[in-house]
């Protein structure tokens, strides 16, 4: 019986996920737009860390280590990256490749595509608006990063796409497309507070919520907002109700979550990353 025992520790220790937590299992994705998952020195606290000089998300993994999560910019280019933290520990963690497909879309209204000088000035100003939201970093821990779905429908649009708009190339697909009627309740995947909404040339009407230590949700395209700045949401608290404004082909809510200000696929916190 002993040597059954030992064989099987041994066998575990063999596999990097017996060493891994529900979190780590969930959230390590380590490629361009996905997450990283570094392990901390153990401690009684958190080091506070950096990535591309911007404060990382840190939590305890089943109540016995601290972990980094750690959002990837889709511009990373894959191979060795690194986190620092305020104790002057740097390490490291491997992005690996990932291929993302192209979309063509085909849109009316040429504003939407080339817009002009007084459309961009809108345009500009607004897009500073919603940076300033993504870089917010607050002390809350989130609730939950299992995420839940904020719609329930079909997903139309992947993460990562290279977008082309009447044959010409814009940003990359930022966010989860969801195919679903106008008037479709939206409901908040995590608990957090409302930091913007507003009514954009592209986005159309967006809400902005802090789940906590720089994780947010965007959520655009509505046809109502039925919060305001401010509002503390719970898990499952409604938001508003889909649509098709701002640059939108028709009804659908587009979801973006963003991590140290690094846009990353919401399919890894809702568990359906492949």
């Amino acid at each position: 019986m002993n040597r059954l025992l030992i064989a099987a520790l041994f066998a575990c220790l063999s596999l990097p996920v017996c060493a891994e937590g529900f979190i780590t299992r969930l959230l390590n994705k380590p490629v361009p737009g996905g997450v990283a998952v570094v392990p901390l020195a153990e401690a009684d606290t958190p080091a506070r860390v950096r990535y591309q000089g911007k404060p990382v998300l840190t939590v305890r993994e089943d109540d016995k280590r601290w972990i980094a999560i750690v959002g990837i910019p889709l511009t990373v280019k894959p191979g060795t990256e690194h986190i620092e933290s305020d104790t002057g520990e740097r390490l490291n963690f491997t992005v690996q490749p990932r291929e993302y497909a192209s979309q063509h879309i085909t849109l009316r209204n040429q504003q939407q595509v080339n817009p002009d000088a007084a459309r961009l000035k809108r345009i500009q100003r607004e897009l500073e608006e919603q940076l300033e939201a993504y870089r917010q970093f607050s002390a809350r821990q989130p609730s939950n990063l299992l995420f839940d779905r904020p719609v329930d429908g079909r997903l139309s649009s992947a993460f990562g796409l290279r977008r082309f708009f009447n044959g010409e190339e814009r940003n990359p697909h930022s966010g989860l497309d969801f195919a679903v009627p106008t008037g479709t309740p939206i409901k908040a995947p995590a608990a957090g507070r409302v930091i913007l909404v507003g009514d954009y040339f592209f986005n159309g009407k967006t809400v902005f919520v802090d789940h906590g230590q720089g994780l947010i949700s965007m959520f655009c395209h509505l046809s109502a907002i039925d919060v305001k700045v401010g509002d503390e949401v719970v898990r499952g608290g409604h938001l508003g109700k889909v649509g098709a404004t701002g640059r939108a082909t028709g009804p659908h809510l587009h979801w973006n979550v963003s991590l140290n200000d690094a846009r990353v696929d919401p399919a890894i916190f809702i568990g359906t990353f492949k």
